[in-house]
């Protein structure tokens, strides 16, 4: 099984190849030395060096205390979550999975070996407890991939220990500059290794600036692709709220494909689109269901206990776990599948070879707003038909397809946000605050519809369908409630928008 560990470290050169003395600073009390430790990790990566370019390391280390192979995600500067698994010959497939929305069917090769000399010291406090450990690297990098070389270096990292003030390495850092040490130009060892070595492959380069029309719904597709593929491996370690940010940027890349029409050329899209709402739906199946047993679970815990008749809560847990479960064992394998990943090569190709029509060489004002005037239009449609009909199951489905309009409407804005300024920023907020409202009133219509379900497990089995009864009730009054508010809240909409998209 792997382990995860949370890294926060910083990196620090020059010096004079020792560790200064920080006893009495940051509450360090003694320091203790642990000795000389020999390390020697081969690094992988795919031909292009895919994993390099996101920030990722993969290696297989032996020696020291945690020999093995190690996977790592960038978290924030400073900061990484290292995925451990045992030592082995190959990849081990949970290593391997979640690095797969990468690689793909590039396969993955040895790119570098690093051997490094590492000098430990722990820093203890009066009771001697672990603070931080810290190590002095003699550090040679050979290339393996292609031509390059070696290089040699000294480098000096301190690592909190697990649960530690972050502060910690301030005050830390603060003598160590006084000893002449700085912090490391580089972010890892293997950002350094490979630029000493011969420099990464070549990805193409950072993008420029946005000009065009197209230049900004490309650069806004480009930032989902990129949250798609750091959403991959979160899905698979079940990280919170990972699943509803990676079918947001799904979701996000899909609008900016079917609404932006007169730059992206549809007829290329639509396969491309297709997909995508594939992949949202299948992330939805675990979303939605999370969502509603949160909602569920919350409501129950709210009811006085002479109103909870029955083992209804165990029955609640016992849904929510078994769908979750199930659930999340189709979403690995839709992760796995063939199909998605060919969904990312046509994103990827999407992006590098785009269809871009006429109007995409144009100044963005004009062609993106029109775009932003045709969604606002077909969402109001949608709303004013809702408020026409009766309150009913036709009223229902046709709030909800208002509610999936203004999301597209809102994602829209967001891609023209830097090109359009405050109109597209004010449209944006008014989209989240409908969305949000439409929101509660499509939860409260799932919710009925999962109480039903759950009253009739229940009622088979003998018991008391009173509980589920009153949580109904309360949805209900909740629907209402939105139902009563949309008026208001949709002329307040109209107004803050018209006449702003230019």
């Amino acid at each position: 099984m792997a382990d995860v560990t949370r890294e926060v470290e910083r990196k620090y050169e020059g010096g004079d190849g020792g560790f200064p003395e920080v006893t009495g600073t940051a509450g360090v009390a003694r320091v203790v030395d642990r000795g000389l430790a020999e390390l020697d990790a081969t690094y992988y990566d795919t031909p292009d060096e895919r994993l390099a370019a996101a920030s990722l390391t993969l290696r297989r280390r032996t020696g020291g205390s945690d020999a093995g192979w190690h996977v790592k995600f960038p978290v924030a500067p400073g900061v990484r979550d290292e995925i451990r698994a045992p030592l082995s010959d190959t990849v081990p497939e949970e290593i391997a999975a979640l690095v797969r929305s990468r690689v793909r069917g590039a396969g993955l090769v040895p790119v570098l070996r690093l051997r490094s000399v590492r000098h430990v010291l722990d820093l203890l406090d009066a009771e001697d407890t672990l603070l931080a450990e810290a190590s002095t690297d003699t550090v040679t990098a050979e290339r393996l991939n292609r031509a390059g070389g070696t290089a040699h270096w000294t480098e000096t990292e301190v690592e909190l220990a697990d649960g530690g003030d972050p502060a910690l390495l301030d005050r830390i850092e603060k003598r160590l500059r006084a000893a002449g040490l700085k912090p490391s130009k580089s972010p890892s060892k293997l950002a350094r290794a490979l630029e000493e070595t011969g420099g990464r492959a070549s990805s193409g380069g950072t993008p420029a600036a946005p000009v065009t029309a197209g230049d900004h719904v490309l650069a806004y597709l480009r930032e989902q692709r990129e949250a798609i593929l750091s959403g991959d491996p979160a899905v698979r370690r079940d990280l919170p709220d990972a699943v509803h940010r990676m079918r947001v940027a799904t979701r996000r890349a899909r609008s900016a494909l079917r609404g932006f029409r007169d730059v992206l050329d549809p007829a290329a899209t639509a396969p491309l689109a297709a997909e995508l709402k594939w992949l949202a739906g299948e992330l939805g199946l675990d979303r939605d269901q999370e969502v509603l047993a949160e909602r569920l679970t919350a409501d129950l815990a709210g009811l006085p206990d002479d109103l909870v008749t029955g083992p209804v809560r165990e029955r609640l847990t016992g849904w929510a776990g078994a769908r979750h479960h199930s659930t999340r064992a189709h979403l690995i394998g839709v992760l796995d599948s063939a199909r998605y990943l060919a969904l990312l090569d046509t994103l990827d190709a999407l992006l590098a070879d785009p269809p871009l029509l006429k109007r995409a060489a144009r100044k963005p004002g004009k062609t993106l707003a029109k775009a932003l005037r045709k969604d606002f239009a077909k969402l109001s449609r949608l709303v004013d038909t809702a408020l026409e009909l009766p309150p009913g199951e036709e009223r229902d489905r046709t709030l909800h397809e208002a509610r999936k309009k203004a999301k597209r409407t809102r994602y829209g804005a967001e891609a023209a946000a830097d090109a359009l300024g405050a109109p597209a920023r004010a449209l944006v907020k008014s989209m989240k605050s409908l969305t949000t409202l439409l929101g509660e009133h499509q939860d409260a219509v799932m919710a009925r519809h999962t109480l039903r379900e759950l009253a009739a497990v229940a009622h088979g089995a003998g018991e008391s369908g009173f509980p589920y009864g009153v949580l109904y009730g309360r949805e209900e009054r909740r629907a209402e409630r939105v139902e009563g508010e949309l008026p208001g809240r949709w002329r307040t909409v109209t107004e803050r928008v018209a006449g702003r998209l230019i």
